[in-house]
Order: C-alpha cells, then sequence, then structure tokens
C-alpha cells in the first residue's frame, strides 16, 4: 500500500512456497510455450489454468490464472484488445496463452504496449498443443499448493468445533477468517453493509458503502469486488448460503490475489455459525414468550420474576412494557431478531399477529421497533413498569396507546403523552365500561350466532346510515342490513336515529379499537 492510503488490520497475508511461474512455463520444452510481450510479468505465479472464449473472461477469475483462449471471441478492435488487457490486469490473471492458427484476430499495437505496460504476459500456444498438457502441468507443480489448501480449508471448517453455540452476540468465525487471510473480515448486513452480530467490531463507513454498492463490483472468486475510493484496498463480498440477509466482505489490497475456493469455504463456514446463532435465540425467543405470557397472567411469585428479569437485562425500575403491530407478519415474528440485531434486551411474545414485550425504557428503543416493524407499523408504549406485578396493567396501557398510534397514523405512542380524539374516554378501563355498556349485547350475540353485528354498526355509521352503501360494503342485500340494524336497536335498547345514541356508538366502536387492535 502506498503511504498516502488508508489501511484495515495489521495481519500479515499469507506466506507459503513460490509455485510455478509464467517463466518456468516457458521453459518447459515440451510445452513449446512462447513469449509474445509482457517479459516483465514473467515471474508472476501461476496458481491455476482457465480456459475460455468468453467476451468477459475476468469475470470467472479469482486470481493467479492462466488464462488460455482459442480467441474465439477475442476483440478485433485497437480498443477492445487493449481493455481486454486491463481488465485481466486489474482481476489478477497471470498471464493470457492464444492458441496459434486457431480463431484469434491480428494483434494490435496497442495491445502489445498494455501487456508491457501492467506488466502482464502473453503467450503463444504451440498449433496443435492441447491445452489440458499445460494444465497438467501447472496442476503437478501445484501439488504443494494443493495440500496447503487442504490445510487451510481444515483449519477454516475447524473453527466451528471451537465456537460457542450460545454466545449469539459477535461472529468467533470471522477473527479465525482475518488471520487465515491476513486481512480483516466481517460478517455484515446485506442491505445496510454494517456489522450483522450486535457486538461485532463496527465496520468503517466507507466499507459499509460498498457493501450497498455490491451490484457495482466485477466477479471475482465467485463475489464482487469494489473499489473502496480513497484506499489501497478492496471490498469482496460474498453471498451467505441459506441466509440472504448477510454478506461476507474481505478487505482485501487491491489487485492481490484471494483463493476463490477458500472464499466459498469460508461463507458456508459463515452460514453455519448463524444457523447456530438462529437456533440459539429461537430457543431464547421461546424461553421468553413462556416467561411474558406467564408475567401477563400474573402466574410468578414476584420475587423470582424480577429475578428472571434481571437475568435479562430488564430491571423493572428501567423497563417498560410495549405493544407492537402493522407492517407485513413476516416482520412482527421476526421482531425479536431485529432487537437482537440492535442488542435490545427483550422478552416477548406473540398474540394474534400483535407482539407483546418489555424493553428498556428508552425512547430510541421504542422508535427502533417501529422502524423494524417497516411502513404501516405502529407501536405502542406503557408508562414505566417499576414493578412486576404492573405488568398486566402496563401491557393493557401499552394496548391502549398502540390504539391511539393507529387512529393518529403515529409510529410510536406513549400512554398518557398522546392525546386521543376520545376526550371523554380517560383510559382502559373508562373504554372497557363503554365497550361493555354499548357493543357487550352484540358481541355476545355475534359470539353465539356467528353473526356480523358489530361489524354492520361499524359499516353502516362510516357509510353515513346509507342503507343502500353499507348494503354494498358489506356485500349484502339491502334488506339484509335494514334487518341487523333492527336486530341492534333491540338487543341494546338503542336508536340508530338519536344523534346522542349514535355518537355514544361510534365512541364505543372507537374505544373497542384501542382495547383491542387486532380485532379490527
Amino acid at each position: 500500500m502506498h503511504s498516502s492510503s488508508r489501511t484495515y488490520g495489521e495481519s500479515a497475508p499469507y506466506a507459503g512456497d513460490v509455485g510455478l511461474t509464467v517463466g518456468e512455463l516457458l521453459e518447459m520444452p515440451h510445452l513449446r510455450l512462447r513469449l509474445h510481450s509482457g517479459a516483465a510479468g514473467v515471474d508472476r505465479e501461476v496458481t491455476w489454468t482457465h480456459t475460455s472464449d468468453l467476451p468477459e473472461p475476468w469475470q470467472w477469475l479469482a486470481g493467479g490464472e492462466l488464462l488460455m483462449t482459442n480467441g474465439m471471441s477475442f476483440p478485433r478492435d485497437a480498443a477492445g484488445q487493449e481493455e481486454l488487457i486491463e481488465r485481466l490486469a486489474a482481476a489478477g490473471a497471470s498471464a493470457l496463452a492464444i492458441g496459434e492458427r486457431m480463431y484469434c484476430p491480428r494483434l494490435t499495437q496497442r495491445f502489445g504496449q498494455a501487456s508491457e505496460r501492467n506488466a502482464l504476459p502473453v503467450l503463444w500456444i504451440h498449433y496443435p498443443m492441447p491445452f489440458v498438457a499445460i494444465s497438467r502441468a501447472v496442476a503437478e507443480a501445484s501439488l504443494g499448493e494443493q495440500s496447503r489448501r487442504l490445510m487451510r480449508t481444515a483449519r477454516i471448517y475447524d473453527s466451528l468445533r471451537s465456537s460457542v453455540p450460545e454466545e449469539v452476540h459477535h461472529s468467533r468465525i470471522a477473527g479465525v477468517l482475518s488471520k487465515e487471510f491476513g486481512c480483516p473480515v466481517h460478517v455484515c448486513d446485506r442491505r445496510t453493509g454494517v456489522a450483522f452480530y450486535p457486538r461485532d467490531p463496527p465496520v468503517p463507513d466507507d466499507l459499509s458503502a460498498a457493501v450497498r454498492r455490491v451490484d457495482e463490483g466485477r466477479l471475482v472468486a465467485g463475489a464482487r469486488a469494489v473499489p473502496v475510493p480513497g484506499s489501497a484496498v478492496e471490498a469482496l463480498i460474498a453471498d451467505v448460503p441459506t441466509h440472504d440477509m448477510a454478506a461476507l466482505l474481505v478487505v482485501r489490497p487491491e489487485h492481490d490475489s484471494l483463493d476463490g475456493v477458500l472464499v466459498q469455504h469460508a461463507s458456508t463456514v459463515v452460514a453455519v455459525e448463524l444457523s447456530q446463532a438462529r437456533l440459539a435465540l429461537e430457543h431464547r425467543r421461546r424461553a421468553g414468550a413462556e416467561l411474558m405470557a406467564h408475567l401477563l397472567e400474573g402466574r410468578l411469585e414476584p420475587r423470582g420474576a424480577r429475578r428472571q428479569l434481571v437475568a435479562e437485562g430488564l430491571p423493572p425500575e428501567s423497563a417498560v412494557a410495549i405493544v407492537a403491530g402493522g407492517g407485513s407478519s413476516d416482520r412482527v415474528q421476526e421482531l425479536h431478531l431485529a432487537l437482537w440485531r440492535r442488542d435490545v434486551p427483550h422478552v416477548l411474545v406473540i398474540r394474534s399477529e400483535i407482539a407483546h414485550a418489555l424493553v428498556p425504557n428508552d425512547d430510541s428503543i421504542i422508535a427502533a421497533v417501529a422502524d423494524a416493524l417497516g411502513r404501516g407499523g405502529h407501536v405502542g408504549a406503557s408508562t414505566p413498569l417499576a414493578d412486576v406485578r404492573r405488568v398486566p396493567d402496563a401491557d393493557r396501557e401499552a394496548t391502549w396507546a398502540l390504539g391511539l398510534a393507529r387512529q393518529q397514523d403515529l409510529a410510536t405512542a406513549r400512554y398518557g403523552q398522546v392525546s386521543a380524539t376520545l376526550g371523554l374516554l380517560g383510559g382502559p378501563q373508562d373504554a372497557a365500561a363503554m365497550v361493555r355498556q354499548w357493543l357487550g349485547p352484540l358481541q355476545e350475540h355475534d359470539r353465539a350466532h356467528h353473526s356480523e353485528l358489530v361489524r354492520t354498526l361499524e359499516t353502516f355509521l362510516a357509510c353515513q346510515r346509507s342503507w343502500q352503501g353499507s348494503a354494498d360494503a358489506l356485500h349484502v342485500h339491502r334488506q339484509t342490513v335494514l334487518y341487523r340494524v333492527h336486530r341492534i336497536e333491540e338487543l341494546t335498547g338503542r336508536s340508530l336515529r338519536e344523534t346522542s345514541d349514535i355518537a355514544q356508538f361510534w365512541l364505543a366502536l372507537r374505544a373497542r379499537e384501542l382495547l383491542d387492535p387486532g380485532a379490527v
């Protein structure tokens, strides 16, 4: 790296015995290879051979290969030939070998100049020398390197044995890979580029930006290589099998070769570690859901319950209850993973697509929950918990606040801090009494007879008491709406022609929404 470049990490690259060079291949008389240009690069090591007649062969190189071609897709113009050399050099190719008397067009002067400038040897393969003879020569000379690769691969997989499955807050494998590759390695969020594990070292901003620009990178070693502006490194970004949201980031010096096979093994090991973490998190989620359910039902002795919450990082003095819903169903179901990614202590249970949880009393955490739910998500939060015996009441407060958040289209709402349009209702107790008084008979009738009187009332008022409008909205006959409205009046003893009764019905329906967001 030049002195003005930013550096990443202090590990020295892996140093093994120097393998077969381009010059040594030229000296093998039975191969009958001849040098066309690029003599300054004959000391380049050849790690493998690759045969291709594709238009952009550099996309399929990992670095260190001798590329052999018949020239079928070789550019005919000088600019195209010059670009071919520049791209191969950037991809880390050791040399380009062209079959004589085949399909290659005339090589231009600019082609030769680019070869010399980049110190990328260009060789002629004597006709009719089979390409496989050159491949065998390289393979036989690379047996020692293959043995070293096997050892390195074994060390990568062996790191799984010493990892601790219960430790889910940081990636141990990333540290092992950093040592093995001699350069920094991170497990990243593919979408944002930040560290995937909550307590891993932060990924520098320029590298996170490179991960977000992964589609702009060139294919290298089965991954994408993205330059990092202002530095002499590039970000090599590989997929992690079975984990679409994660990516393996290897920070390597620009144009340095890196064994593509080892990169793929590394991404597989990272996938296994992530799967282990997911299993451990699922175990914790179930234990947390059981604890939260027992707290909501008041089934735990207060001292023991407090001890369990403290062990989870949730002392009651600094915790609140939240109720969260909306957004996509998948995001609600995976809310525990989003909280883990943000390193937020929590216990959580999901009921009817609504998450009920305890989290630290922090506005930024409540906002992060809403962000995790995505568009259409809402979160209600209670007043401070203070005592484990208050969990059921705090959950009701949070449910009320969620209803207010939905009613006023807010991402978050705290109980007692957001004024409702329902000014006559002071809290959950008043709302529950209103629902019982005005909607109770209708709810009982609906449960007993599988009818839809409450829904009909809601629709009838929303349609400004239009018989035909209500019928169209409910997809029933107008006469059915007439019958249901008369039944509502009979069961409640109220009249939907009286303004005061209409107002009370509307108020009761809004209170029902606030008390039970999952019912609407």
